[in-house]
């Protein structure tokens, strides 16, 4: 690379630079409360579950337009989420567990 060619390079980071907006402290955007977190979690997973449920019955009765495979992939997703959420609750009951027996 030329000395040219590296300081237009320079000039357009410098000129992106200038352009970006200082990021919000955390004070200042909200922190999430982690109960709530927890929550929206637990109905999405809900949601998919309710989701691939209505969707395998459409196609069992016929009046649904997925197709088998997107029926079970909905499906898979459902269960695979709910796998997930119920290693995080395991987790979660064992740091319980953990803090809980911490001498004082």
């Amino acid at each position: 690379m030329s000395n040219m060619e590296i300081n237009q390079v320079l000039a357009q980071m410098r000129e992106l630079n200038g352009q970006l907006q200082p990021a919000k402290p955390a004070e200042e955007v909200g922190q999430a409360n982690f109960g709530e977190i927890l929550r929206q979690a637990v109905d999405e997973v809900g949601e998919q579950q309710a989701v691939a449920k209505s969707m395998a019955s459409a196609f069992e009765n016929g009046t649904g337009d997925a197709s088998l495979a997107e029926v079970m992939v909905s499906m898979q997703k459902a269960s695979i989420s709910f796998q997930a959420m119920t290693e995080v609750r395991n987790k979660l009951i064992d740091a319980y567990h953990e803090v809980m027996n911490m001498p004082i």
